[in-house]
């Protein structure tokens, strides 16, 4: 019978779900949908100090809103300590587990000679075989691991390949701490195994706990989970990655105006690749991903390949599919509410639809959409740019008052209809259709650069155009 797969997504719940975290829920969600296994979802909410509610409220959302569901209902470590404990004391009974009464002074102490002597500090081992007998009075006990002092301990890692520590360079570590609490590592490690985690995947700076959880698992008789620990995130100059790069929450994401679907695709390729495909959908990824062909080294976060790519996407969307991520994405976004708000009062909705295919093309972001077409729901008279105010020269007033003499007649009032009235106009006075076209524009949109501008005229329909250009043209000169 085939073992079914179920990877796992644990993040501590201490500020908000980061990017480099983003990646390792997707790679593990893309895993267990390749499988057609699993993913599940654990909160590691050991640190009460540091783990808050609106933690948890972020990871949440910032899961759900890139599209990563999980199976079941999360698990919160912070519950489970009395299992964990449990855990303890089946070691403790085997005797793969001891009581440790050094007080803080003497780890402190052990800690110094360590470094005095250019060692790494390790715990020396003192009470692993010394008689309940000889504890001091009064002193609680942490509880270590008695860990192997010989041989190796071999990960045979799906990503960094087979890696082996020497047993004497790892120390017997602390499972309880002396008031009774469960440390991460031993709580992991009792997590995991309960909840039937067959593959952990998870960053390459958790390998050395790999090595410490499997002395844990292997002092318990569990079998150890295959685990796949994946690369860190870089910057695009090869330096870790920070804010500067884009180490943000994913609702910073959000707010900038991306593409769910398109952070998906950004992210599958950090790390991972499929031959030289770029661009590809959720499905294909789900189809195609392969933890072996995860590299090594580290990705390179790029920002503006990750604003080129959603640009492709947006052109991708249909219309439809577009307005509706961006009614979702209006909340979010910097002037979103406003934005939808004055188009409802404008009854403009249907305007911004029509003016849509022009609005993509140029925009990479729902953020550059949204300012594209703020002249949609601009008041006249509309603030003109400076650099489109240069375009509305006295003679381009001219032209735009025989335009709007031309366009009242125009019937009906279709994208087609208007470029040839622009362009007879233009044709009559002896000027490129550049010379009307770009006044016009800045008439119409207050903005050197728009949709194209019969599209325009059509989107902020008959009334409106008209009025717009009034506002600019020259008035009519005496007979």
């Amino acid at each position: 019978m085939t073992e079914t797969v179920v990877t796992r997504f644990a993040p501590s719940p201490t500020g908000f779900l980061h990017i480099g975290g983003a990646r390792t829920a997707l790679f593990n969600w893309l895993f267990a949908k390749a499988q057609g296994g699993k993913m599940l979802l654990r909160i590691e909410d050991t640190d009460r100090a540091r783990s808050t509610e609106a933690a948890i409220a972020a990871i949440l959302d910032g899961l759900q809103w890139l599209g990563l569901d999980w199976d079941g209902e999360p698990t919160f470590q912070f519950a489970r300590a009395d299992r964990h404990r449990e855990a303890v004391e089946q070691m403790l009974a085997a005797g793969r587990a001891y009581r440790c009464y050094a007080s803080a002074e003497e780890l402190e102490q052990m800690r110094a000679t360590a470094q005095a002597e250019g060692r790494p500090p390790r715990y020396d081992g003192r009470w692993r075989d010394r008689p309940a007998s000889e504890a001091p009075e009064g002193r609680a006990p942490a509880i270590r691991l008695k860990a192997p002092t010989e041989g190796e301990t071999v990960i045979d890692d799906l990503v960094q390949g087979r890696v082996v520590i020497p047993n004497k360079d790892l120390d017997d570590l602390v499972l309880l701490r002396s008031d009774g609490t469960p440390t991460y590592m031993l709580a992991v490690v009792v997590d995991d195994h309960d909840m039937g985690v067959t593959h952990v995947i998870r960053g390459v700076d958790h390998l050395t706990n790999a090595a410490r959880q499997t002395q844990i698992y292997e002092a318990m008789g569990w079998a150890v989970p295959k685990m796949a620990h994946i690369p860190l995130i870089h910057g695009p100059d090869g330096a870790k990655l920070s804010k500067r790069h884009g180490a943000l929450g994913v609702e910073a994401y959000r707010e900038m105006g991306f593409l769910p679907a398109a952070l998906r695709n950004y992210l599958a390729r950090l790390g991972w690749s499929h031959g030289d495909d770029e661009i590809f959908s959720t499905e294909q990824a789900v189809a195609w991903f392969d933890i072996g062909s995860v590299g090594r080294s580290a990705a390179r976060f790029d920002l503006l390949k990750l604003q080129n790519l959603n640009g492709h996407y947006m052109r991708d969307t249909p219309d439809d599919e577009l307005m509706a991520a961006l009614k979702t994405a209006l909340p979010h976004l910097p002037g979103g509410p406003d934005f939808s708000a004055r188009l409802d009062a404008s009854g403009r909705w249907e305007a911004f639809r029509l003016a849509l295919p022009g609005l993509k093309e140029r925009a990479k972001t729902l953020v550059e959409l949204v300012d594209g077409a703020r002249f949609l729901i601009d008041e006249r008279p509309l603030a003109v740019e400076p650099a489109a105010a240069g375009l509305l020269t006295s003679d381009a007033r001219d032209l735009l008052a025989r335009l709007s003499e031309r366009l009242s007649a125009l019937e009906p009032w279709t994208a087609e209809g208007a470029e040839a009235v622009v362009r007879a106009v233009a044709d009559d006075a002896g000027v490129k259709l550049g010379a009307l076209a770009q006044p016009l524009r800045a008439a119409l949109t207050g903005r050197k650069t728009s949709p194209g501008i019969f599209d325009v005229l059509v989107a902020l329909g008959r009334e409106e155009s008209l009025g717009r250009i009034e506002d600019q043209a020259s008035p009519p000169r005496a007979a």
